[in-house]
């Protein structure tokens, strides 16, 4: 999956904005504050009709203007789609191939994107719900199934924690269309456990390799740490064993007006020599844990979906010393994969890997491409 070119208007310090981007390598250079990350949002925003930015929209539409807009050509294999999503304060218009698309989960997958930035140490020192942000973004990615289950979860989620209050309120002791709504719940739950599960266990045999390869560090793991005690993930065990602690704890859920078990309150941590990461780990070993965590993700799109994703590192090379720089470089180029690139300087980076990169200097909202002779 390549994406050939991007278009901005009113993104960000972007006013107009038009970019041809190679197969390859591309690489942004400026200083800070220059707009180079504000592309690689776009493409997310593309791809995800989000920001991986917290707390972001609609701040990415540009002062006093009403709209913004995004659009990108995509070439999967021999097929080319084109995308555009257009953004008010208050209203996303998403199409493909000019068709108009209501359902954001039959938008997304169009484009699938990887992205590390400076910010991600926050994947292992952050909230529960920053770790399952990540899965869930890269699933459905991968999946739209995926999507479609989590979206119904989260709305049978939503109208199970009202009916508990509405039951606490008025003492009612008819629990029959609870029970509907609990049954539904289960079965959209065992579904998000089982996936989450598959998804970690892949992760777990590309990790180790990428983390030793970038680090010489070695024996890094992820474990899953569903909110219910499991260790058997088929379809009836789980079913089973989440109706019962419901069922168990349902006071509990009265008073608290809210669902307390399920899927939407998973983690997962990262070991290294069997020790949580967060507490026995540097910083520069969590950095490249959640670093590598990414690059597993490529080989795992590669696996189920029989395509690459595009790759997007924001301020790479500030995150790595010069060693590491150049072992990365070394693994992104033996993919034939698109990565995106932003750095403040290209110093101590072995010139082969440049050679056959599409670098661009980005001043003040100014992008131009370097040829490779310069």
């Amino acid at each position: 999956m390549k994406i050939r070119n991007i278009s901005l208007l009113n993104f960000r310090n972007y006013s107009k904005l038009s970019l041809e981007l190679g197969d390859n390598m591309n690489i942004f250079v400026g200083d800070n504050a220059q707009g180079k990350t504000n592309i690689l949002e776009s493409i997310v925003v593309l791809a995800l009709t989000k920001s991986h930015r917290v707390g972001s929209y609609p701040n990415i539409i540009q002062y006093n203007k009403e709209k913004c807009k995004i659009s990108g050509v995509v070439k999967n294999n021999k097929i080319i789609t084109k995308l555009n999503i257009e953004m008010t304060e208050d209203t996303k218009r998403l199409s493909i191939n000019n068709t108009n698309i209501n359902k954001i989960s039959d938008y997304i997958s169009n484009l699938n994107v990887i992205i590390f930035t400076p910010e991600d140490i926050d994947i292992i020192k952050g909230s529960p719900n920053v770790r399952r942000n990540l899965l869930n973004i890269q699933l459905s990615q991968l999946s739209r199934e995926y999507l479609k289950t989590y979206n119904e979860y989260n709305r049978l989620l939503k109208t199970r924690n009202e009916y508990l209050k509405r039951l606490f309120i008025t003492e009612s002791t008819d629990t029959s269309y609870l029970d509907v709504l609990t049954e539904k719940f289960i079965e959209k739950a065992v579904y998000i456990y089982q996936k989450r599960k598959e998804y970690i266990d892949m992760v777990n045999l590309h990790i180790n390799d990428f983390f030793q390869d970038i680090s010489d560090y070695e024996k890094i793991s992820i474990k899953y740490v569903p909110n219910i005690p499991l260790d058997d993930y088929e379809y009836e065990t789980i079913r089973k064993k989440l109706k019962h602690i419901l069922k168990k704890n349902y006071k509990k859920e009265l008073n608290y007006g809210m669902t307390v078990y399920g899927p939407h309150r998973d983690d997962f941590t990262f070991n290294y020599n069997d020790k949580d990461l967060r507490v026995f780990g540097s910083q520069g070993q969590q950095k490249l844990a959640v670093l590598s965590f990414k690059l597993s993700e490529i080989s795992i799109f590669n696996d189920i979906t029989n395509t690459l994703p595009i790759l997007l590192l924001d301020d790479i090379f500030g995150e790595l010393d010069i060693k590491k720089r150049n072992k990365l470089l070394k693994l992104i180029t033996n993919y034939d994969i698109q990565s995106i690139i932003t750095t403040t300087d290209l110093k101590n980076i072995q010139k082969r890997y440049l050679k056959n990169a599409d670098i661009y200097h980005v001043v003040d909202g100014k992008v131009e491409r370097r040829l490779n002779n310069e």
